[in-house]
């Protein structure tokens, strides 16, 4: 079945990344596969402090320069002034129960060795721990329209779209204040368009992916992904300062998430769970009008 580019907006896959721990530095990668519950490995594993409840940049900017990388059999972690860890993709040591938002959800625990390195770095009790796969935790069913739609430890959705021609819109508005420009990386998108024009990710329906061979891949935007300060973070020094925020806020009120600052949009995959998305892909979508 071939890819029919018309529609309303056509681009292409314009950059990749994988988030394996929960708030930590993502890895940009040129294919990812494609689960139900997002990028494989996405939001797989997660921090939590010593009652099992979850920790990001928010509370901890330190967590940004903890960086992961991927290999085959383990995930490789460093962070500045810290030996490397070696995590094991397949094996874990007890299980857990932990919190992350309004769910608590069985987990496994990633044992003592890599818990004192996290709370060596971070400076308090941690532990690392790994989404169940036997559990499903779902998306908001009022959002996804009552489908069941599974993810791990992000925040509520599987996968976060957000655009080349959004980014450069804000940084033109940075630049004019006299700020200097940011990466899209301070947003921590999956899936980033070019070829679109600045936004209009939050006004399509279903963005069609070039699958090629295996048919057409869809995923779903579903909610404006509302943003907290993690934005304001410098990802390579894990310093904040408010100028992102600042900026948002002129020109990013939501009114479909009660007024709320948005920058991208969570997405559901309706389409494609096996498939592999690749940078360079064709994308196509029609305009959504409420």
């Amino acid at each position: 079945m071939s890819f029919n580019p018309d529609s309303d907006l056509s681009g292409t896959i314009a950059r990749l990344f994988v988030y394996p721990i929960k708030s930590c530095a993502g890895i940009e990668v040129q294919e990812a596969l494609l689960t139900d519950t997002g990028l494989d490995l996405d939001r797989a594993w997660m921090v939590v402090d010593a009652d099992g409840m979850f920790l990001t940049q928010r509370a901890l900017p330190r967590m940004a320069l903890i960086r992961p990388q991927l290999k085959s059999d383990e995930m490789v972690l460093r962070a500045p002034g810290m030996l490397a860890l070696h995590v094991a993709v397949d094996a874990v040591e007890a299980p857990a129960t932990v919190t992350v938002w309004r769910d608590t959800v069985p987990a496994w625990d990633m044992g003592a060795v890599a818990a004192q390195w996290f709370t060596d770095f971070l400076g308090q009790p941690c532990r690392l721990v790994r989404f169940d796969p036997e559990h499903r935790r779902l998306s908001s069913l009022e959002w996804t329209n009552g489908l069941e739609v599974p993810n791990q430890f992000a925040d509520g959705f599987p996968i976060l779209v957000a655009s080349e021609a959004s980014m450069e819109e804000l940084n033109g508005r940075l630049a004019a204040a006299g700020h200097t420009a940011v990466g899209i990386e301070r947003f921590r998108p999956n899936v980033v368009l070019a070829g679109i024009d600045a936004h209009d990710e939050d006004r399509v329906d279903l963005v069609r992916v070039d699958g090629g061979a295996d048919g057409e891949i869809h995923l779903q935007p579903v909610k404006p992904c509302a943003r907290c300060p993690i934005p304001d973070i410098d990802p390579a020094t894990a310093t904040s300062s408010p100028e992102v925020g600042d900026t948002l806020r002129t020109y990013r009120q939501d009114k479909r998430v009660d007024g709320a600052i948005t920058f991208g949009m969570n997405a559901i995959v309706r389409q494609g769970a096996g498939q592999v998305l690749r940078v360079g892909q064709r994308v196509a979508a029609d305009l959504r009008f409420e």
